[in-house]
């Protein structure tokens, strides 16, 4: 009912709290929204946050579950322990001193400061995820690279990353869904309303003086369509992975 709500209310000039048919159908609230030059700066910027943190953390969990899945190391299971402990950890309970560690730094209202913070916050759990997918990789298959004279690097390139597909778009999705979704970070580290994501700026249609339904219904289907579109793309990608994983049966 909330989903069906969004898409009969988007359409509807005098849409209401409850779900009803309209009595004349209008795409006026999508124009009013894709209108704004602010709300097409905040999906801009949101996009700027979101793929900047997943592309940071697919390549940082990629680099950081190798070795933890293929070597032997004297730590490792504590190591791993502590990482799922943080990743734990609710976001709220650190923001005080990092908001402190970002004036230090004068990283106050500056993107790049909010995607690095980001991109460390989300690192625990993808960096578990990542060791999880990296250990269902066959090493079998990397030493009869080996063998055949390949190293190191072009085992990785050629062999695991292909079979890695799935766990990556896996982690690509959700970083990308929590941080296109992330309204508490942004709006604490970012001060200026011309940098506020959408997350952010889907805010403005609470007003003192009542709700825009319509217009938040628009906004909110159209703030819906990035999430959507990144699974639908990665599919394609995922099932290539999948098909490669009988690999050592051949």
């Amino acid at each position: 009912l909330p989903l069906l709500w969004i898409i009969l209310a988007s359409l509807d000039k005098n849409a209401a709290v409850g779900v009803k048919i309209p009595s004349t159908w209008t795409l006026e609230n999508f124009r009013a929204v894709v209108g704004s030059s602010q709300n097409r700066m905040a999906f801009l910027v949101g996009l700027i946050l979101s793929l900047g943190q997943t592309a940071l953390v697919v390549i940082v969990t990629a680099m950081a579950s190798y070795p933890l899945s293929r070597y032997e190391m004297k730590h490792k299971k504590s190591f791993m322990y502590t990482v799922l402990f943080m990743s734990s950890l609710p976001i709220t309970t650190v923001m005080i001193p990092v908001y402190r560690l970002f004036v230090t730094m004068r990283l106050m209202d500056n993107l790049f400061g909010v995607i690095l913070f980001m991109t460390a916050s989300s690192l625990p759990y993808g960096i578990w995820m990542m060791k999880n997918f990296m250990d269902t990789v066959p090493i079998e298959l990397e030493e009869a690279a080996w063998v055949d004279g390949a190293n190191t690097a072009q085992s990785i390139i050629h062999i695991v990353m292909p079979l890695m597909l799935p766990g990556l778009c896996t982690i690509a999705i959700f970083t990308f869904s929590g941080s296109w979704g992330n309204f508490f970070v942004p709006y604490i580290l970012l001060q200026s309303a011309d940098k506020y994501p959408a997350s952010v700026r889907l805010y403005q249609y609470f007003g003192q003086h009542g709700v825009n339904y319509g217009q938040l219904a628009a906004y909110s289907l159209l703030y819906a369509l990035p999430s959507i579109a990144l699974y639908a793309i990665s599919q394609s990608f995922m099932s290539k992975g999948f098909g490669l994983a009988g690999g050592m049966k051949g």
